[in-house]
C-alpha cells in the first residue's frame, strides 16, 4: 500500500520553515521500518533523509507526516548538508552530482570472516588483523599481526582492505613488509597536484589507482597508510565507518602546513641535539661537568635550560616553556615532574648538589645591579658628612662590639659608665648609614625593595652593596667611625631615667664574638669594668621587664655556616647558642633598651616612627611555673603570644617585652625598618623637616614587612635543610639527647634534639630510651 503524498509545503510554512524548502514523498511500503524522502533546495542538489514510521499520523485511514517531526528532521538534515557544502567550498572540491553520492561511491563494507582489516588497538597503535568470528551481537574476534586474538568493536576498525576474502593471519607480517617497501610520501604530492586541478573527491581505492596504477589489496592498503599519515595534502571530507572520501587541500593551506612541518622538524632536530648535550654532561664526572655559563651562552640552548629551570621550581611563565620542559624530560626518559627537572639539572652540573630551590622560587634578588653598585661607589668616594660639625667625640670611651663570628655588617656597639650617684649610664652606638644616604636616592630605593639583608647558612645577601655596607657604613675596630649614640641612664631598679640621642664619632675597642665576650666576662678583669657594668645593667633590665609582665622566651638557637656550599660534600659548621647565656642576654637586653629609649625620645619630641608593640597576654603566667625554664617553657609561652602591632604616631605597649614602647633602631645596615627610624631621628637632630609622615611610614612599612617575612621564611627553610643534611652525615649509631616539649594526640610527642636544636615529632611508643 502506497502512502499518499501530502502538501508538505503548507505544513512546513505553518511551522515557520524557510520558504525555499519543499519536500516530496516517494512510494513507501508499510513493511519497511523507514521510508526515504528527498529534500530539494534552491542549492540544486538532493540528499537522502530518513524518517521514522512514528512520524505518521492516522487521519481517516490516510497516513501523513507529523508537521513538527518532519520539520525538525528536514532542518537537521539541511544543517548537515550546509556544513558539508562549506567544507567542499573551502577546499574547492567539486560537489558530486545527483546519483553520484558519497554513499554510492564508498559502498558499504561490513566485517566478515577472513577479511583483512586495520583496527585501533589504543590511542597510539593501529594493527592489522584477520577477522575470525563474531563475538556477541556486534563485536568480532580477530587475530592480529602479533598472533594475539582479541575482541574488537566495529568502531575500532579504521580500514577494511578490499579484494580479500580469506586471509591467513600468518601472512600479515609479509603483507606489512611489502607495504612498507611501497610507502613513498612523494606519491601523494603528485596525486595532490592532479586532483587539485580537477577539484574532485576520491576514495582510497581511486587514489590507489592514480598513484600505483592499481587498486589491488596491497596498493589500496599502501594508499590508506599514506593518507592516514598525511597531514599536508589531503583531508577527509566524508567518512562512512571504515571508508573515507578525501579531497585535495587548497594550495595556500598546503604551503602553510609545509612551513609548519619544516619548523617542527627543525625544532625536533634542535631538541635532539640539546638532549645529546644533556646526556653527555650527565655522563661526565662531577668535577668535569660544564660550568653553568656554558648553558647560557647560545640562545637556543639558553631558552631550553631556562625552561627546565623554571619547570623545576614550578614557575613557568608560559605554556611554551612548560611544553618545552616536558618534551625534554620525556625525550630523556624521565617523568614530567618538577623533581625530575631538579635532579636532571643537578646531574648535568647546572644546579649544585645542594641547590637552594626556595631561593629561586621566591625570586629574591641576590646581586645588586651594576647601576646601584656604581652609585654606591660614588657615594663612598664623593659624599661628605652633613653632620661633620655636629658630632660629639666619644673616641675616649671603651667600646665593645659583640656579634657572631661570621658577621660582616657590624652596626652596633656598647659602652657603659658609672655615674657619681651610682647609677649606670649605657651608651648604644649605632652605625650611621644616613651619613651617605638621602631618602629616595637610587641606593636607598634598592635597599627598600629588599627590606632586609638575607642571612643563609651558605651566604649573606646584604641589603646594601657590599662595598658600602661593609666598608663605609660598618663599624671597624680601632678606626674612627660615625655613629648615632643613644645614651640611657638607668634607675637603680632598671627602669629608664634619662634618654638622649646625638651624632657621634667612636673608636671601637673590641670586636668580640659571643664566646670571647663570655670568656672575657668570666675572667672578671679589673681593666674590663665597663663590660661588667654592661652585664650588671642587663641583669637589672631583665628583672625590671619581668616585673612589668615580660615573657622570657629564651631558647636554644642553631647557627650553621657552610664553608663550601658548591661542593657535593661541603663542610658544615653547626653551633647551638643558648639565648640565656650571659653575653647573649647582655646584647639582647641592650638592644631592647635602645628600642625603648628611641620610642621614649620619639614620643617626647612628637616624631612619627615605626613604633612596634604586642598586646599583653591575659593568661596567668603562674600556670607555666611547673614547666622547666628554657626550651620547654619557651615553647609553651610562644603559643600564647599575640600578634605584633604597629603605630606610626605614638608608642604602643610591648607586652611580651614588658616595656611601654619599642622602635627597632640598632640594625640600619641590615633592616630597612631601622633605617626609616634613623631618617626621622636624624632629620629631627638637624632641625630639618621630617622626611616621612605617619601615613607614608605606614605604607612603606607594609611593603618592608612583607619582604622581611619572605626573607625570614627563606632563612628558616635553608637552616632546616642544612640541619637535616648535618644529621644525615652522622653515624647511624649516634644517639641524641632530646627534650620532650609537649605531647600531641595519638601518643605523638614534639621533641627537641638538644645537640642541634632541631624540633621534630615522634611516636612515643616506638621504644625510645627515655
Amino acid at each position: 500500500m502506497a502512502v499518499r503524498a501530502v502538501n508538505t509545503c503548507s505544513i512546513l510554512r505553518s511551522a515557520s520553515s524557510p520558504p525555499f524548502c519543499t519536500v516530496r514523498c516517494l512510494p513507501f511500503h508499510f513493511k519497511t521500518s523507514y521510508f526515504r524522502a528527498y529534500s530539494t533546495s534552491k542549492l540544486g542538489f538532493s540528499l537522502p533523509l530518513l524518517y521514522s514510521q512514528r512520524s505518521f499520523i492516522d487521519q481517516g485511514g490516510v497516513r501523513s507526516f507529523s508537521a513538527h517531526s518532519l520539520f525538525d528532521s528536514v532542518m537537521d538534515e539541511l544543517r548537515t548538508s550546509r556544513r558539508w557544502r562549506i567544507i567542499c567550498a573551502t577546499s574547492k572540491i567539486e560537489i558530486p552530482a545527483k546519483g553520484d553520492s558519497l554513499e554510492d561511491r564508498l559502498g558499504k563494507r561490513t566485517i566478515q570472516k577472513g577479511l583483512l582489516l586495520e583496527f585501533k588497538k589504543d590511542s597510539d597503535r593501529v594493527l592489522l588483523a584477520v577477522a575470525q568470528k563474531p563475538d556477541g551481537k556486534k563485536n568480532w574476534m580477530v587475530s592480529d599481526q602479533n598472533g594475539v586474538v582479541s575482541s574488537i568493536k566495529p568502531q575500532q576498525v579504521t580500514y577494511i582492505v578490499p579484494g580479500i576474502e580469506k586471509f591467513d593471519h600468518a601472512d600479515i607480517g609479509d603483507f606489512i613488509q611489502k607495504a612498507q617497501d611501497n610507502l613513498d610520501p612523494a606519491l601523494l604530492e603528485f596525486a595532490w597536484v592532479e586532483l587539485l586541478e580537477k577539484n574532485k573527491l576520491v576514495t582510497t581505492e581511486e587514489l590507489a589507482e592514480m598513484i600505483f596504477g592499481s587498486a589491488m589489496p596491497l596498493e589500496s592498503y599502501c594508499t590508506h597508510v599514506l593518507l592516514s599519515k598525511d597531514e599536508i595534502y589531503f583531508t577527509v571530507i566524508e567518512a562512512k565507518g571504515s571508508c573515507s572520501m578525501y579531497g585535495a587541500r587548497p594550495t595556500n593551506q598546503v604551503e602553510e602546513l609545509l612551513h609548519r612541518k619544516l619548523m617542527k622538524e627543525a625544532s625536533e632536530k634542535e631538541l635532539q641535539e640539546f638532549v645529546q648535550l644533556l646526556k653527555s654532561a650527565k655522563s661526565m664526572p662531577m668535577d668535569a661537568k660544564p660550568p653553568k655559563s656554558t648553558w647560557l651562552g647560545e640562545e637556543k640552548i639558553r631558552r631550553k635550560i631556562e625552561s627546565l629551570e623554571l619547570y623545576a621550581i614550578d614557575a613557568c611563565k608560559s605554556d611554551d616553556q612548560k611544553k618545552t620542559a616536558g618534551l625534554i624530560l620525556k625525550t630523556m626518559g624521565l617523568a614530567k615532574t618538577a623533581s625530575s627537572a631538579v635532579y636532571l639539572l643537578i646531574d648535568i652540573g647546572y644546579f649544585p648538589v645542594h641547590v637552594n630551590l626556595e631561593l629561586l622560587k621566591l625570586g629574591i634578588h641576590t646581586d645588586h645591579s651594576e647601576v646601584v653598585t656604581e652609585a654606591a661607589k660614588s657615594l663612598l668616594e664623593e659624599s661628605s658628612d652633613p653632620d661633620e660639625h655636629n658630632r660629639n667625640d666619644l673616641t675616649h670611651l671603651k667600646v665593645y662590639a659583640i656579634d657572631v663570628d661570621e658577621a660582616d655588617e657590624l652596626d652596633d656597639a656598647l659602652s657603659a659608665t658609672r655615674l657619681q650617684d651610682g647609677r649606670i649610664k649605657i651608651l648604644i652606638h649605632v652605625a650611621d648609614p644616613t651619613r651617605f644616604l638621602d631618602p629616595g636616592n637610587i641606593v636607598d630605593r634598592a635597599a627598600m625593595k629588599r627590606g632586609t639583608s638575607v642571612f643563609l647558612p651558605t651566604i649573606t645577601y646584604p641589603m646594601f652593596p657590599e662595598i658600602l655596607a661593609m666598608e663605609g657604613m660598618s663599624l671597624k675596630q680601632g678606626e674612627n667611625c660615625n655613629a648615632v649614640t643613644v645614651s640611657v641612664v638607668l634607675h637603680f631598679d632598671g627602669s629608664v631615667a634619662e634618654v638622649s640621642v646625638e651624632n657621634s664619632v667612636i673608636k671601637p675597642t673590641y670586636m668580640l664574638t659571643h664566646e670571647s665576650a663570655s670568656e672575657l666576662l668570666h675572667l672578671d678583669l679589673a681593666e674590663e669594668v665597663e663590660l661588667k657594668l654592661l652585664s650588671e645593667a642587663a641583669t637589672l633590665r631583665l628583672q625590671w621587664r619581668c616585673q612589668q609582665g615580660a615573657i622570657d622566651a629564651a631558647n636554644l638557637e642553631t647557627r650553621i655556616k657552610v664553608a663550601n656550599p658548591e661542593d657535593p660534600e661541603p663542610l658544615i659548621n653547626l653551633y647551638v647558642e643558648n639565648q640565656a647565656d650571659p653575653t647573649m642576654r647582655l646584647v639582647s637586653e641592650m638592644m631592647i633598651l635602645c628600642g625603648e629609649a628611641i620610642a621614649t625620645y620619639g614620643s617626647r619630641n612628637s616624631i612619627p616612627l615605626p613604633y612596634r608593640g604586642q598586646p599583653q597576654s591575659d593568661i596567668d603566667m603562674s600556670a607555666f611555673a611547673h614547666l622547666p625554664e628554657g626550651p620547654v617553657r619557651s615553647s609553651a609561652l610562644v603559643k600564647i603570644m599575640r600578634a605584633a602591632e604597629m603605630d606610626f604616631r605614638n608608642p604602643i605597649r610591648h607586652g611580651v617585652l614588658g616595656i611601654p614602647g619599642y622602635v627597632q633602631f640598632t640594625s640600619p645596615i641590615r633592616r630597612y625598618i631601622d633605617l626609616l627610624a634613623h631618617y626621622q631621628v636624624k632629620a629631627f637632630l638637624r632641625g630639618e623637616t621630617l622626611p616621612f609622615t605617619p601615613g607614608q611610614l605606614e605604607g612603606m612599612a607594609s611593603i618592608i614587612n612583607m619582604n622581611t617575612r619572605v626573607a625570614r621564611r627563606l632563612s628558616n627553610i635553608s637552616l632546616r635543610y642544612w640541619i637535616i643534611e648535618y644529621l644525615r652525615r652522622q653515624p647511624k649509631s649516634r644517639k641524641y639527647h632530646a627534650l620532650v616539649l609537649k605531647f600531641i594526640k595519638d601518643r605523638n610527642a614534639a621533641i627537641m634534639l638538644t645537640e642541634v636544636s632541631y624540633i621534630l615529632s615522634i611516636n612515643s611508643c616506638r621504644g625510645y630510651v627515655w
